[in-house]
């Protein structure tokens, strides 16, 4: 069990990426008091965890009453995932402004935390590592997510603005080879029911 938690745990932080979404928080958080910004980094904890088991929860039966199967869904979703790491990498920061009674729920809750690329590697890595491990490296990684953005202030000075968009543009290159494995592992389901 241990290791299947350890094993889905490491595809899951990569896919939070709670260290690129750093410069994104701090931006959209930045004339707001700390009182007003922890409620907001618990709102967006809230948003992500329930979205994520949600989707862990009912993603399958979906796909079964639409007849999609998983290599379907490895396909499409490294597919997506590739396309989410490219224009990470390639693309510059962009800096959005929303209302702060939002904020937690949206960018932050979801898509920045429990976006795309975690319901596609959480609900693929269900059938790798089983559903206890998959729903303790999610819940786990948007804690740490929460404790990254509690921390942010003495994060963003001990890794700069240029160390944490370094930090964020590797973690989108490790993003983009897990795209590439999962669209590898859709294809050979593929192949192997030929």
């Amino acid at each position: 069990m241990l290791k299947n938690i350890v094993l889905s745990f490491i595809p899951i932080f990569v896919a939070v990426d709670a260290i690129g979404v750093l410069p994104m928080f701090t931006s959209l958080t930045e004339n707001l008091e700390q009182k007003e910004k922890t409620r907001i980094i618990v709102q967006s904890v809230v948003t992500a965890s329930g979205l994520a088991i949600g989707f862990i929860a009912i993603g399958k039966g979906v796909f079964r009453l639409l007849g999609i199967t998983m290599g379907d869904f490895m396909v499409a979703g490294g597919a997506i995932l590739f396309c989410l790491a490219f224009a990470d990498i390639v693309s510059p920061t962009k800096q959005r402004r929303v209302p702060s009674k939002l904020l937690g729920v949206v960018p932050l809750g979801t898509p920045l935390i429990a976006g795309p690329a975690v319901l596609t590697t959480s609900l693929v890595i269900v059938s790798q590592y089983g559903l206890y491990a998959t729903m303790i490296s999610v819940l786990g990684n948007i804690f740490i997510a929460g404790l990254v953005f509690k921390s942010s202030s003495v994060l963003v000075k001990i890794l700069g603005e240029a160390g944490s968009k370094a930090l964020s543009k590797i973690t989108s290159l490790l993003l983009a080879a897990i795209a590439v494995m999962l669209i590898r592992k859709g294809l050979e389901q593929f192949l192997g029911q030929i």
